[in-house]
């Protein structure tokens, strides 16, 4: 990078984390560390919640998986937007009435305390570990553009976010969160313009859509059905989205604290629900916008040389190994693919069905290409990702932007990564104090603010660096997980379904007690990890959306089970009392 760019870069970020220290000075309590006194306006509370969903993440890897596998990844969200009416109806008038802290304190009021600690540990074990992947996003960046070791570059921009999260709480995160995302869309606004401005002359916005189209990446909707049926192993089509999407994201932001602690910080129950509400409207098009750059991308390496490996440090550590000569001749062939294709592209406009069977037919040959490229970079030992989805996107940013928007670019992917790790460090330390520590010290958590006194503002501290540090743990072992935003929720879909079949079952099934849920909970979310693992090894075919589904309904109908099978036994005359 530029002196411009690491400059912008700085002063952006020292900027905005001034910002939100500043903001929130006066937040020495639980109240104000975890929900900001209860007294953020519903503009905030959406942008708190969009800051939460869209991290580094999504603006490195949603571009990249686009690039790679189409537009279809959007269907994922298309069961957001009827998820926000529910949790709006359902979940938010409860929690707003309660005066929660977490969304857990509601079940031991419902249930008991082991169900409560059962599925705070849930949330907890699945946010933690969901955490430390977004913490290897923006170390990639790091990682890539220093030439750094990604294990110390983890522990670096681990440290910046801990030091960021343990200083300033809720208030800090949702007032940052403002600033990021009006960046955040100027940034991303701004990159769109480069990629298509950067075509060819002659070649519009309309004409890259139409060449990205041939080869299939403008696959919006997919229904998901073959010849032979429904295929139940497609991750993304519009059933699988709206169905297991619905249920990932009604319990993503009905009962995952790191949501839930985002709206806990309204005023009221009305500004919660315009914050959940407008969430739905704006989520499905952003993510739209988001993909639509990786898709333009493609077509604008249909014009420009293509790096047959994005990753650029990966790709100098193949050519310096035994693989070398192999490498350099992939290289050389994937060279004279990319003149072809630019030859067939000369000829588009004025004979599109000619030119997009030559281009089909290239493509496949490039991906053929990159495919034996990255196994000779698994077979030769190199330590590292093996998968570059996640490189794509900021390789062009400093292949091609100019100076200065390269340093702003990359600001902006720190503070995506900042705003959502900085909430789910906030909302695991908010679990773990309230639904652990103070349930355990005093079975009243509402305390006043003077018996809650400083201490425990220290101690909610402590727990924000100790799960910082967990988190930094876990991005260690992140290397190589391929696709971070498929990763990420491939996670989630192991536990958030189990969780949310818990509430559901608290909120709509009266008459069942605390012992069935809780021994539904443990058996269904032992059946969700196990289908999982017949999924990985191929014994089944099943896409991670309808885990969601499938644990949340396992735990609905065990306990109703369960249920009658105590009371039917609680019915049955007692062998002990009869006559002589």
């Amino acid at each position: 990078m530029s002196t411009l760019d690491w400059i912008i870069l700085s002063v952006t970020l020292i900027s905005i984390i001034s910002y939100g220290l500043y903001k929130s000075r006066t937040t020495k309590n639980l109240e104000g560390y975890f929900l900001s006194n209860r007294s953020m306006p519903w503009y905030l509370v959406l942008l708190s919640i969009m800051g939460t969903q869209a991290s580094a993440i999504t603006f490195l890897s949603a571009p990249g998986q686009a690039f790679t596998d189409g537009m279809r990844f959007v269907q994922y969200y298309f069961g957001l937007p009827i998820a926000m009416v529910v949790v709006s109806i359902t979940f938010v008038p409860l929690f707003s009435r309660l005066k929660v802290y977490t969304a857990y304190e509601y079940l031991e009021q419902r249930f008991d305390g082991k169900t409560r600690l059962f599925t705070s540990f849930l949330f907890l074990l699945s946010r933690g570990l969901s955490t430390g992947i977004s913490i290897y996003a923006p170390s990639i960046i790091l990682s890539s553009l220093l030439g750094w070791d990604i294990f110390y570059t983890n522990m670096v921009m681990g440290g910046l976010l801990i030091i960021y999260t343990v200083s300033g709480g809720a208030k800090a995160v949702a007032y940052t969160q403002k600033l990021q995302l009006i960046i955040i869309f100027i940034g991303m606004i701004m990159v769109g313009y480069m990629v298509v401005h950067l075509l060819p002359t002659g070649i519009g916005f309309t004409d890259a859509l139409k060449i990205s189209g041939t080869t299939g990446k403008m696959n919006i909707i997919t229904t998901g059905f073959t010849k032979n049926g429904f295929d139940w192993k497609d991750k993304y089509n519009i059933i699988s989205g709206v169905i297991g999407g619905f249920f990932l994201a009604l319990s993503y932001f009905g009962t995952d604290q790191s949501q839930v602690g985002r709206y806990l910080t309204a005023k009221d129950t009305t500004e919660s629900r315009l914050g959940l509400l407008m969430n739905g409207v704006v989520k499905v098009p952003m993510q739209f916008l988001i993909l639509l750059l990786g898709v333009l991308l493609f077509s604008f390496y249909q014009f420009k040389q293509q790096p047959i490996f994005f990753n650029i440090a990966q790709q100098e550590k193949l050519l310096q190994s035994n693989k070398k000569d192999s490498a350099v001749l992939l290289e050389k062939e994937f060279v004279i693919v990319s003149d072809e294709k630019q030859k067939a592209l000369a000829t588009f406009k004025q004979n599109e069905l000619v030119s997009k069977q030559k281009i089909q037919s290239l493509n496949l040959q490039s991906d053929t290409l990159r495919k034996q490229y990255r196994g000779l970079i698994r077979r030769s030992g190199i330590e590292g990702d093996d998968n570059d989805t996640n490189y794509i996107f900021i390789r062009f940013v400093v292949d091609y932007l100019p100076k200065g928007m390269v340093g702003l670019l990359i600001a902006i992917i720190f503070l995506a990564a900042w705003g959502s790790i900085a909430a789910a460090l906030n909302s695991l330390a908010s679990a773990t104090m309230i639904d652990f520590h103070k349930r355990f010290e005093n079975k009243n958590v509402h305390l006043s603010k003077k018996q809650q006194g400083f201490s425990d503002y220290t101690l909610s501290k402590i727990y924000t660096l100790a799960w910082g540090v967990f988190s930094v743990m876990i991005a260690e072992f992140a290397i190589g997980m391929g696709s971070l935003i498929e990763a990420v929720n491939i996670l989630g879909s192991l536990f958030y379904g189990v969780i949310l079949g818990i509430f559901l079952v608290g909120f709509y099934f009266k008459k069942i007690q605390s012992n069935p849920v809780f021994i539904a909970a443990i058996i269904s979310e032992l059946l969700v990890i196990t289908i999982f693992i017949l999924d990985k090894k191929g014994i089944i075919g099943l896409g991670f959306l309808w885990l969601n589904v499938i644990g949340a309904l396992l735990v609905v109908g065990l306990s109703l089970l369960l249920q009658i099978f105590i009371n039917n036994r609680s019915t049955l005359p007692n062998s002990d009392t009869h006559s002589s």
